[in-house]
């Protein structure tokens, strides 16, 4: 495809790209870890789906579930914790909350030895850090109960997709105009008013907003890495742009932020936009567009840590969040469950879900990236972000 047209490819469609390319990453080589201490329980070294009752019971020998990197206002997730507590009694631990995917799996490498209280037991992370987590031994191999209805997943059990979304443009009304396009945001009228939802070094999301920009420029992109990264270099000259201009606020901007009028515009996943747009209630009132152009997609991928100290717990955590009553608190919270077209077609999802979600002419202009582009422009771009957009 030329990169002169932008590439639209459907949310269904890239579930059938991206299951073709999860299977072509079979050569990685395997994570060598099951999982750290826990209660003697059911054999994990197979990876096979662990009978519920057996994993129940291993879990609540070890007593806690550690996660990481997980606000309870991202995705739902807060309903996703108080039911998993409900349902099994363990003792939640939830580290680091505002952190980034880059510290997830620097958690892991910092405690892989020590193991202890800082030691999480499972992660969510961008796509993009999937493949190198498997390459570099972080994660363990579990094939879940939902093995089978997963479309993105790794081929030999290391990870698999959890939900994924697109970037909107979160604006409050009457303290700046609602921008439909990525090139709208370096006008003067936005001066010290954009800002980004994370760290470019250490959060998917916002690597996700550099490329997006970047695509807009570049007019799209085809499937090939060189493509991707030369989107990711005009995206790293936009932001360079909105820096000397003064319109980028180089701050992250969480919901306490957004409530208190510190950044005008937002740029995040639509399901935080959205998510934001219902707990702040009118108190400022929200505005979610969709870009025109650079319209970008993104999952987010889960494992259990090679090293996790309660890895059945960890184990019992996905079996729940993969499951039927997981995929609709995610959805519930505007996320498209990974498992939604399997859950659509046995007709188990309710209408009133799914009429919330952004619309569909918008949603499918997105573009979503190949595994290879993913890992390519993520090194890509942190390694020349501050270079580039700040002269360093």
């Amino acid at each position: 495809m030329s990169s002169s047209n932008p590439r639209k490819v459907s949310r269904r469609e890239f579930l059938k790209l991206t299951a073709t390319t999860a299977g072509a990453m079979a050569y990685l080589t395997a994570c060598g870890g099951t999982g750290g201490g826990g209660a003697a329980g059911p054999d994990l070294t197979s990876g096979k789906a662990i009978p519920l009752d057996d994993l129940i019971a291993a879990a609540k020998k070890e007593g806690e579930l550690t996660t990481i990197a997980i606000p309870r206002d991202w995705a739902n997730y807060g309903e996703a914790i108080d039911r998993f507590t409900e349902l099994y009694g363990l003792k939640y631990n939830g580290l680091n909350p505002d952190a980034g995917s880059a510290d997830e799996l620097e958690a892991i490498r910092a405690t892989k030895d020590t193991g202890g209280p800082q030691a999480p037991d499972t992660v969510d992370v961008g796509i993009g850090y999937g493949p190198g987590a498997k390459e570099e031994g972080l994660c363990s191999k579990y094939f879940l109960s939902t093995w089978d209805s997963i479309p993105l997943k790794d081929a030999e059990g290391y990870w698999f997709g959890e939900y994924y979304g697109v970037l909107t443009f979160e604006t409050i009304k009457g303290a700046a105009t609602a921008p439909s396009d990525w090139e709208d945001l370096l006008k003067p009228e936005y001066k010290g008013k954009v800002a980004m939802a994370g760290d470019v070094l250490k959060s998917n999301e916002s690597v996700m907003t550099v490329m997006a920009a970047g695509i807009s420029r570049a007019g799209g992109i085809d499937d090939t890495v060189e493509s991707a990264t030369a989107a990711a270099q005009k995206g790293l000259e936009f932001w360079k742009e909105m820096y000397d201009s003064g319109n980028f606020i180089p701050v992250i901007a969480d919901i306490g932020r957004i409530a208190a009028g510190e950044t005008p515009v937002t740029i995040q996943w639509d399901y935080l936009s959205l998510g934001n747009r219902d707990s702040l209630a009118g108190n400022p009132e929200l505005e979610i567009t969709v870009p025109k152009t650079g319209n970008i997609g993104g999952p987010y991928i889960g494992f259990v840590s090679a090293y996790a100290p309660h890895p059945y717990a960890g184990r019992l955590w996905y079996e729940f969040l993969m499951s039927d009553e997981g995929q609709l608190i995610w959805l519930k919270g505007y996320a498209y469950p990974i498992r939604y077209n399997d859950m659509s077609a046995r007709g188990v999802i309710p209408a009133e879900l799914a009429a919330k979600l952004p619309p569909a002419e918008d949603v499918a202009k997105a573009t979503f990236l190949t595994l290879d582009q993913q890992a390519a422009i993520k090194t890509y771009i942190t390694e020349n972000w501050r270079k580039v957009v700040y002269g360093e």
